[in-house]
């Protein structure tokens, strides 16, 4: 009876080592509702940000300004090509700007065409002349921006 207690024991001792090593694993479903596609994906498009082209009439005032500064040397015909493409090249090399994108917002701003505010919704009531003279202040207010800056006046 002791040997029969044994060779039990032995075979559920056997059983209960191999049985996590024959077990097998259950899919669970999908909780979503959505079954697995076998499509693939088409990749997604790169968004563009941006502006991806310069308006004609504004590639015209580019090439205008520089052909004034002698940077260009043909006409102004609205095109954004090679040979406009090296001028503003050059024109911001020159000054030290850099030259990858173009044209660069302190180079238009050097060639004199930077934003225009005249259509700004303060602009209408605004004074962009230079400020009165110093003479037009009253003694005492100028007094008090002399103290402010810490100069004697």
């Amino acid at each position: 009876m002791l040997l029969i207690r044994a060779g039990i024991a032995s075979v559920l001792l056997a059983a209960l080592a191999i049985s996590p090593a024959t077990a097998s694993t259950t899919h669970k479903a999908s909780t979503t509702g959505h079954a697995k596609s076998l499509h693939k994906k088409k990749p997604a498009k790169k968004k563009l940000h941006g502006q991806q082209a310069i308006e004609p009439a504004r590639v015209i005032e580019i090439q205008q300004a520089l052909i004034r500064e002698r940077y260009l040397t043909t006409e102004a015909d609205g095109r954004w090509d090679a040979t406009t493409i090296a001028a503003m090249q050059k024109f911001q090399a020159d000054h030290g700007w850099q030259t990858k994108l173009m044209p660069d917002s302190r180079a238009l701003k050097t060639l004199g065409l930077g934003p225009d505010y005249s259509n700004a919704i303060n602009a209408k009531n605004s004074s962009f002349a230079d400020p009165p003279p110093i003479t037009t202040i009253p003694p005492a207010q100028a007094q008090g921006f002399a103290t402010a800056a810490g100069v004697n006046h």
